[in-house]
């Protein structure tokens, strides 16, 4: 029974947050395993380059460090806000939410390749937590029972939070960064006096995952709480 319900809770999750997270959590599992080591996911241009090990392209997003604090708050974070930005304002939309992680990930290749970056993961995560706060403006946000604000200022929040646990910024730093190119071609630029969509998805992205059929029995996610956390609860204004 309490496999069922696992499974059946399990499955509820959004297709992309639950392939993603999966993906993420099985990754360390087997560094902690010692199946396979770290120096076998980290993003390297020369070996992708010259010894064709291109899944170094997908596994530097999908490590988080040893299991622990910092492992765990990643998990929670990634998994919360990108399950809301699916069910919210992707919803109806997984082919647009699917070039939106391989926008953001092209972008962060591409800067990682000149900051010298091994890992982007936690700089994803970020850039999830950055597209959601500026779609979500007017959620108050509570960090830790210390902090309130409003939902745009939590990528700060959480990179001086970073900042105090001894961790670089520049990863928060990058995924902000991309979270922002992507919220203002997307979101600002179209609707500024002659502008337009310069983000497309692709045909062959919508062909594949967008489906017509609704599921009457989907509960989505509330984003009314946002942080579903002691570090990160929020509700509207006005609510």
């Amino acid at each position: 029974m309490a496999y069922q319900t696992v499974r059946q809770e399990y499955l509820q999750i959004p297709v992309v947050t639950r392939a993603y997270t999966t993906a993420c959590v099985l990754t360390t599992a087997a560094v902690q395993l010692e199946l396979i080591t770290p120096f076998q996911l980290y993003f390297n241009p020369d070996l992708i380059l010259k010894n064709y090990q291109v899944w170094r392209l997908i596994t530097n997003f999908l490590f988080f460090g040893p299991v622990g604090f910092n492992f765990l708050f990643n998990m929670i974070f990634l998994y919360r806000y990108c399950r809301m930005l699916e069910e919210g304002s992707f919803r109806g939309r997984t082919a647009d939410f699917v070039f939106m992680f391989l926008f953001g990930g092209l972008l962060m290749t591409i800067f990682g390749t000149f900051v010298n970056l091994v890992f982007l993961g936690q700089a994803f995560t970020i850039m999830l937590v950055y597209i959601w706060s500026r779609r979500n403006p007017n959620v108050r946000m509570n960090f830790f029972g210390l902090l309130n604000f409003q939902a745009p200022f939590l990528p700060w929040v959480l990179m001086g939070f970073s900042l105090l646990l001894g961790n670089s910024i520049i990863v928060d730093l990058l995924g902000i960064a991309v979270g922002h190119v992507y919220y203002f071609l997307e979101d600002v630029f179209p609707n500024q006096p002659g502008g337009s969509r310069w983000l497309r998805t692709p045909s062959i992205l919508k062909m594949l995952f967008d489906t017509p059929e609704e599921d009457a029995d989907y509960n989505p996610l509330p984003e009314e709480r946002p942080g579903g956390f002691a570090w990160g609860e929020g509700q509207r204004l006005g609510g």
